[in-house]
């Protein structure tokens, strides 16, 4: 399990632009699938925040925190641009962050609801992809297919699914 900085280390061009597409409106946007009691997936729009730290994303009293205390698997997808079918899909464990300094540095940089039941998680990254459906500087595919780039965390083991 990678941590976002040692993600951005290993793969700096696609960090970047996973972050670019999280971060498209201003705010963090995406959609988090997490892992229902039963094994089935929920889905929920979320504000995701990537920081130089980490990636982090602030939950309130929900199913969905429920399934990352009891589970804490996740899968990320960015919300989509306007203008292009790009996406940016992150997956791995969801860790509680416990250090009261941290998690209120951060609920003032992102104007968290200080009277809200949330708590704060840094995502870990096993998986990490990109798709460019426009064409990008330094991104190029085959004519007429869209570009993918997938990094997975080569400390997982062998014949692990991740995507």
């Amino acid at each position: 399990m990678a941590t976002w900085p040692e993600f951005a280390v290993a793969e700096p061009q696609l960090a970047a632009s996973i972050h670019a597409l999280v971060h498209q409106y201003g705010p963090g946007l995406g959609y988090l699938a997490t892992v229902r009691p039963d094994g089935g997936p929920r889905v929920h729009p979320v504000a995701p925040f990537i920081t130089r730290d980490g990636l982090f994303c602030f939950v309130i009293n929900s199913p969905k925190r429920s399934d990352l205390e009891r589970d804490g698997r996740y899968a990320l997808h960015s919300f989509p641009p306007e203008t292009s079918d790009d996406e940016a899909y992150v997956a791995g464990l969801a860790r509680l962050v416990s250090d009261a300094e941290r998690v209120q540095r951060y609920a003032a940089e992102m104007r968290a609801e200080p009277r809200a039941d949330w708590r704060l998680y840094e995502f870990t990254v096993d998986v990490a992809m990109i798709v460019r459906h426009t064409q990008t500087p330094g991104m190029t595919g085959h004519p007429g297919r869209p570009f993918r780039r997938i990094w997975r965390d080569p400390r997982l083991p062998e014949g692990c699914e991740v995507h």
